[in-house]
């Protein structure tokens, strides 16, 4: 009787792992190709999608911790926010996980680490796009040529590199989206200029030990010197995981989708 009692919860265990990996099941594979540039994806389309209507569509960013050529592991953070029944009934969308490449890099950033293991990221004002995010440029144009997806409803969000491409998306498109979020990210103060007409919100742990908090504040500060302030939200007991709070906020998604072209 004992053993039947043990085996039950790790039955029901199994049974909710099983059912995780399930949910994430429903993020359809896909990838873009074009010449050399090519990337892959996970695209999860509203319940009920019909192709004769528009949707909006959101472009999530992962960071360097979840790049390869699995086309999974770009699911591990954020992907199941977007599962939830609330998310899917209040905002009928199609959300977009590409998948960075191991030898590449969402942004043009040198990173510099020192004996201690403290870094040092020196963000490019300007320059030619990394491989993968030429590839993502292109797979971006290539969904916003879908006829059921939504041009003035056009987002992007995205974690730490993920943040990093976030800006950099957003320089190298400015007039596409319409508001953006990032997270633990960073860019060159001189490129946000570029974006700095786009609604905006920043999210950061005060005590990041892998990308300062100054990477994001000085964004933050940047747009308000512009005459258009982002929003800005620290944590101050965050480290680099500040994606779980920021995932948490209840006005994230209400504040984004309520933003129009």
């Amino acid at each position: 009787m004992n053993r039947f009692k043990m085996i039950i919860p790790l039955i029901l265990l199994f049974y909710a792992f099983g059912s995780k990996a399930q949910d994430l099941e429903k993020y359809e594979k896909g990838s873009f190709i074009k010449k050399t540039d090519s990337i892959s994806y996970r695209v999860l389309f509203p319940e009920n999608f019909d192709d004769t209507k528009k949707y909006p569509i959101l472009f999530f960013l992962h960071g360097r911790g979840e790049s390869g050529n699995d086309n999974q592991k770009q699911l591990t953070h954020g992907a199941r926010l977007f599962l939830k029944e609330e998310f899917r009934k209040q905002f009928p969308a199609i959300v977009v996980f590409p998948q960075c490449s191991a030898d590449s890099y969402w942004a043009n950033v040198n990173i510099i680490t020192d004996s201690t293991g403290k870094r040092e990221f020196h963000f490019r004002e300007k320059g030619e796009p990394t491989r993968a995010m030429k590839a993502l440029l292109g797979m971006v144009d290539d969904f916003l040529n879908k006829p059921y997806v939504d041009k003035k409803q056009v987002y992007v969000g995205g974690l730490s590199m993920g943040g990093m491409g976030t800006y950099e998306l957003l320089r190298r498109k400015p007039r596409t989206f319409a508001a953006a979020f990032a997270i633990c990210g960073g860019d060159h103060v001189a490129n946000v200029q570029k974006y700095r007409k786009v609604p905006l919100w920043i999210f950061h742990g005060e005590k990041d030990n892998v990308v300062p908090m100054s990477c994001s504040t000085i964004i933050a500060d940047q747009r308000k010197v512009l005459g258009n302030p982002a929003k800005l939200t620290l944590y101050p007991e965050a480290n680099h995981n500040s994606w779980d709070s920021a995932f948490a906020e209840p006005q994230l998604l209400p504040w984004l989708f309520s933003n129009h072209k």
